[in-house]
């Protein structure tokens, strides 16, 4: 596994998403009640933003068409046969690692 820094833990606020590029991949990570979750930025169904989409709870809608995803699993809320890759998180210091590999 390789994890990299992408970002400071203040940056994505509890009950937020932010879209980032963490090794060249865009990776949505989201911040769930004080724990952060990583799924790929792009939505499954049309390449959609999901750093840009709305958060409530552990579940992002996507803004293009709304197609929801649970950010724990990266699975389509609605189907859990489809999904998004997830990724593993670790929290050091103040700093969010991801490791995209």
């Amino acid at each position: 596994m390789a994890f990299v820094r992408a970002a400071n833990k203040d940056e994505v606020k509890i009950g937020t998403i932010c879209e980032l590029q963490v090794g060249g991949k865009a990776v949505a990570l989201a911040n769930v009640a004080g724990k952060f979750c990583a799924i790929s930025g792009l939505c499954a169904h049309q390449g959609g933003p999901l750093g840009e989409g709305e958060l409530e709870g552990q579940v992002v809608t996507c803004p293009w068409h709304g197609w929801q995803f649970d950010v724990t699993t990266g699975k389509v809320a609605q189907s859990t046969n489809m999904g998004v890759d997830a990724y593993p998180v670790e929290v050091r210091g103040d700093d969010v690692y991801v490791d995209v590999d």
